[in-house]
């Protein structure tokens, strides 16, 4: 064989190897390309038949199937199919959502309804709402009874029924009763025109009278002799209390005895007996007059009490020798303002008022003004707290203090609407009867109606 033949032969295996390098090249080529976008690609439909783990992030997003011939529309995980927009129809035919309810507001210093009348469910109000607070009207009367033994001691357990209202005389319905006990708005109106010594003695008293009041009670203190004076408005803070009467400790009162008239010490400088600066006019011996303006003080206390809560029990607690003398106020005009808004007056008497012949003062029951021989009594029995409490010693002064504010606040509470009249506001008494013999009862001896409008 030549030479060219063998070159021609060889020519001939390289092309069929290259060819068929080329057909086997163009055949595994896309196969590769495959394989890597296999890799890069997610898992086909059916790897998703086995739900992954729960997010404790989010919740899963929900399989959506792949097109079928009943849902030619299909979807994959990693395109979610977007929700269709309602159509107006089906918003036209929504039912439209039940009207809100009107919000109904009170004020907010309307006092909390009661729960002592009524047969309703129990409100879910304070504890010391529901211990003390009761809702009045403009036409209700309403009462606090006193009731003692013959040793006077308080009597305990009576029922309504064990009581009888007689306004005018007649019999009323009674709409309310409790013995609950009630807040307490105190006045303390304290006398500065005493004796020194009395003044000192009511001073080592003080933390005391701090210590009768409870944590629900509000109180304020006045003092006068010639004039009344309002040291501490109306608050329930036993601290600011305390430090008002501390300051009241350095006040000094009357000195005691009878004034001079006489004597070396009655007159001015002499110069051989002779007066200095020529001869003395006639002497003329005249006690000077020194104003104890008792009722301006109860008056006073009485106005600013009329303007706290109704529905508190309203006292004037006077600490005082009970003299009167000077104030612009009569008695019955202060009477008339404490018998209107429903204000008791208690008193403890020291001083001279508290000697034996002040205690022999007659008791009498709803008519004030007969039997009585100083002012101070007609004042307390009037208004339905008994006697007033004559003390001497430092521990019965104290044990007073407790006395009127533990008898203000646990009282019986009568209650009852009368019959209006139209454009009246005369006065009407009141007796109170108890359906048992042998007992004391202490209320007030009557009111002056609010004018009907109609």
């Amino acid at each position: 064989m030549t030479p060219a033949c063998i070159s021609a032969r060889w020519f001939r295996i390289i092309l069929t190897r290259l060819a068929l390098l080329a057909t086997v090249l163009g055949l595994s080529g896309p196969a590769l390309l495959a394989q890597s976008d296999s890799q890069s690609q997610p898992p086909s439909q059916s790897a998703q038949d086995i739900p992954d783990a729960p997010s404790t992030v989010q919740p899963p997003t929900p399989r959506i199937p792949a097109a079928t011939p009943e849902n030619p529309s299909g979807g994959n995980a990693e395109e979610p199919r977007k929700p269709e927009p309602k159509s107006s129809k089906s918003e036209e035919t929504k039912p439209a959502p039940p009207p809100m309810p009107p919000v109904e507001t009170v004020p907010a210093d309307t006092p909390a309804p009661s729960t002592t009348q009524g047969k309703g469910p129990r409100n879910q109000i304070s504890p010391t709402e529901d211990l003390y607070k009761i809702s009045v009207s403009a036409n209700f009367v309403q009462i606090p009874v006193m009731v003692k033994d013959g040793q006077g001691r308080p009597v305990d357990g009576l029922l309504a029924k064990d009581f009888t209202v007689l306004e005018n005389g007649k019999a009323q319905k009674l709409t309310f009763f409790t013995s609950d006990p009630f807040q307490l708005s105190v006045a303390i109106v304290l006398d500065l025109g005493m004796s020194d010594v009395a003044v000192q003695k009511v001073n080592q008293t003080y933390s005391s009278l701090v210590g009768a009041f409870s944590p629900y009670d509000e109180f304020a203190l006045y003092t006068y002799s010639s004039t009344v004076s309002q040291v501490t408005d109306f608050t329930g803070k036993a601290p600011r209390l305390t430090a008002a009467l501390d300051e009241m400790k350095l006040v000094r009162g009357h000195d005691s005895g009878p004034p001079v008239m006489g004597g070396p010490f009655s007159g001015g400088p002499t110069v051989n007996g002779m007066p200095v600066g020529g001869p003395p006019n006639a002497p003329v011996n005249t006690p000077p007059k020194e104003a104890h303006v008792l009722n301006d003080a109860i008056l006073r206390a009485a106005i600013d009490l009329s303007k706290r809560d109704r529905t508190r029990r309203k006292v004037i607690m006077i600490i005082s020798d009970g003299r009167e003398r000077g104030s612009q106020a009569g008695y019955k005009e202060v009477l008339r303002v404490l018998e209107t808004h429903g204000i008791q007056v208690r008193a403890v008497v020291l001083d001279q008022g508290a000697l034996p012949v002040f205690k022999q003062v007659e008791k009498i029951h709803h008519i004030w003004g007969q039997g009585y021989a100083d002012i101070l009594p007609k004042y307390t029995n009037a208004t339905g707290a008994g006697d007033i409490m004559t003390e001497l010693s430092r521990n019965s002064i104290e044990d007073a203090y407790a006395e009127i504010t533990s008898e203000a606040r646990n009282q019986y509470t009568l209650g009852y609407s009368p019959k209006a009249v139209p454009g009246s506001s005369a006065y009407r008494s009141i007796v109170v009867e108890v359906d048992k013999k042998g007992l004391d009862i202490f209320t007030k001896a009557g009111y002056y109606s609010i004018p009907s409008m109609h």
